[in-house]
């Protein structure tokens, strides 16, 4: 199945499931915070766990609103070994933080807008997450990419997962921000 995650066709954008069992997010988990919602998506577990270790939990099920670009359990397999348990340690709370905050924007940005923003700024648009850094969105073909500081990318792979404080756009890496 050929998926595309953010389709410039807004009633087809609003649910998107991957094909792959256990990826994709339910919809009706959209009346729990965006916590709540990654707590119940075991491709996320590995999320939810560093988000938990880092102090995040609580903020995050704050009122928001919230863009969070969720990186998969395979995105942090995907990190150099040892990376993610270097990270999980207590002393090195801070530096996980900065690195959860970096997939963060302080308002919500369904599909649509992401896409319009996208096109309206000529095919790249930044934006400031909470940690303060930013990111570029863009398109390549019809799926939304996320560059960070050093250059990589994640593509978008389920877009517009509605919570009560925000939306959960699903990635397949870890961003860094460039202090990292």
């Amino acid at each position: 199945m050929m998926f595309k995650p953010f389709l410039r066709n807004a009633a087809i954008a609003t649910l998107l499931v991957t094909g792959t069992a256990g990826s994709a997010i339910a919809q009706d988990n959209a009346s729990g915070t965006i916590v709540e919602v990654a707590t119940s998506t075991d491709s996320l577990s590995t999320l939810v766990s560093a988000v938990e270790a880092a102090g995040l939990a609580e903020t995050l099920s704050g009122e928001g609103p919230f863009t969070v670009f969720a990186p998969t359990n395979e995105a942090f397999e995907a990190l150099p070994d040892g990376t993610l348990d270097t990270l999980l340690e207590a002393e090195n709370k801070a530096q996980l933080e900065g690195i959860l905050t970096y997939h963060v924007v302080p308002t919500e940005a369904k599909a649509e807008a992401v896409v319009k923003m996208i096109e309206d700024d000529g095919g790249e648009h930044p934006v400031t997450t909470v940690n303060g850094a930013e990111l570029t969105l863009s398109m390549e073909g019809e799926n939304v990419v996320v560059t960070d500081a050093a250059g990589n990318k994640a593509t978008v792979t389920q877009a517009d997962v509605e919570a009560s404080n925000g939306v959960v756009h699903v990635i397949d890496a870890v961003l860094m921000p460039e202090a990292m």
